[in-house]
């Protein structure tokens, strides 16, 4: 079993930045890849980053590529998202889930989420 709770979301204007965390509990955190995703007003939840257990690997959302960065650590049992250049369609609710299958972009693979943080991003 693993729990995660997500934290570090808010209000930010365009052009700006915003570090999220996502802290697990259980022994097991290390054996998962860490995926985050996000999910607008009327939108399908979306992938944006996924990290592989030992942060060797990282893959993103093209729409994301060169501002946004994930990474973890282990033995605080946390993943990070950090968002520079933050943009108006950025504004959504991000998740933080584990990964149990194989397929980093799909919400199917995974199987434990978070409760959802909320990111605005005023134009």
């Amino acid at each position: 079993q693993v729990q995660l709770v997500e934290s570090g979301g808010g209000v930010v204007q365009a052009g700006g930045s915003l570090r999220l965390s996502c802290a697990a509990s259980g022994r097991t955190f290390s054996n998962y890849g860490m995926g985050w995703f996000r999910q607008a007003p009327g939108k399908e939840r979306e992938f944006v980053a996924a990290i592989s257990w030992n942060g060797g690997r990282t893959y993103y959302v093209d729409s994301v590529k060169g501002r946004f960065t994930i990474s973890r650590d282990n033995a605080k049992k946390t993943v990070y998202l950090q968002m520079n250049s933050l943009k108006h369609e950025d504004t959504a609710v991000y998740y933080c889930a584990a990964l149990r299958g194989s397929s980093a972009m799909d919400p199917h693979d995974y199987d434990y989420w978070g409760q959802g943080t909320q990111v605005t991003v005023s134009s």
